[in-house]
């Protein structure tokens, strides 16, 4: 595997797991403490995160950092629809939460 390859690799992984979050470039960007340009840049395979950053990524998207260079033919099996299912559970449950608080309110 070349240098490349592992770069493409990471890119669209970092885009994946953004993209199953739900959240826009500018949200990550924010989260992870660096700018929407250099996200894009990351995205697009332009340029490397420093290990630190990529050490956020994954504390982020809670995974291991290891799981950002999987080739997506090792990824698990319907990994994308466990992984949208479970965002699916956490804003169901936070939409509950918020509801039941209002409720309180009134």
């Amino acid at each position: 595997m070349t240098e490349r390859e592992l770069l493409r690799i990471f890119s669209a992984n970092i885009k994946r797991y953004r993209v199953l979050s739900r959240w826009s470039q500018a949200e990550l960007a924010e989260k992870v403490e660096i700018s929407i340009n250099f996200l894009s840049d990351i995205e697009t395979g332009k340029k490397w995160a420093s290990p630190n950053t990529i050490v956020r990524f994954a504390d982020i998207f809670h995974i291991e950092a290891f799981e950002l260079f999987k080739p997506e033919h090792f990824l698990p099996d319907k990994a994308d629809s466990i992984i949208q299912k479970y965002t699916e559970d956490v804003f169901q449950a936070i939409s509950q939460v918020q509801e039941t608080y209002l409720q309180k309110l009134a």
